[in-house]
């Protein structure tokens, strides 16, 4: 069984796929490079990430990289800036099941875990969850911070993920924690999403 990871420049994603490697999942990788609203280095150690992750496993997974930015932008400049985290997140899930179809991969694994930022809230998910029709797998749910970095650790994971980076600059300020699908389905209406969608997918890369 073959399962697509959303994997960020943090802590929790590389955790993740340790843990569903662990359970003999094979991992396609993908990071979506937020650029011009992140850093280099970030986008960086996220592939760092996906390495170390392989040699923790010790096994071989597929590893790409997803241009971001060009949505973010359209969302920033057409959408309620609150709701802006929660249509970040249901883009990401389109094109992911897009990209699963291409590795023929049965489902999306992420890092969630309940309550630590915006987008993770009971709320948030259940919104989130509704842009793609696959499983999406969530193994860190019920875990603590403390829990996460301590496996973090063990992989050799986290100090890669603490190292500099600029995390998403485009961000609201004070993001909606408590979506309606009704809300984001709205908001959407304002921009082209399977044009967004679709030039994402074409400009996913595989790295080595």
């Amino acid at each position: 069984m073959r399962g697509l990871v959303l994997m960020s420049g943090g802590i929790d994603s590389p955790v993740a796929a340790y843990l569903m490697g662990k359970q003999g999942l094979e991992l396609v990788l993908v990071h979506y490079d937020n650029r011009p609203f992140t850093s280099d280095e970030e986008v960086d150690k996220a592939i760092r990430l996906m390495r170390k992750v392989e040699e923790a496993l010790g096994m071989k997974t597929t590893k790409v990289l997803v241009p971001h930015g060009k949505a973010q932008t359209e969302f920033a400049r057409s959408c309620r800036r609150n709701m802006e985290c929660v249509l970040c997140r249901r883009m990401m899930f389109r094109v992911a099941e897009r990209l699963a179809k291409r590795y023929s991969a049965e489902c999306i694994v992420t890092g969630e875990s309940l309550g630590q930022v915006a987008s993770q809230t009971l709320a948030n998910i259940n919104v989130e969850e509704k842009a793609t029709s696959l499983p999406i797998l969530r193994p860190l749910i019920g875990f603590d911070k403390v829990e996460i970095e301590r496996i973090a650790k063990k992989i050799g994971t986290y100090e890669i993920s603490i190292l500099p980076g600029l995390c998403c600059t485009i961000a609201p300020k004070k993001p909606s924690t408590y979506a309606k699908i009704a809300d984001a389905v709205e908001q959407e209406a304002n921009v082209d999403l399977e044009k967004l969608a679709q030039d994402a997918f074409s400009g996913a890369v595989e790295i080595e």
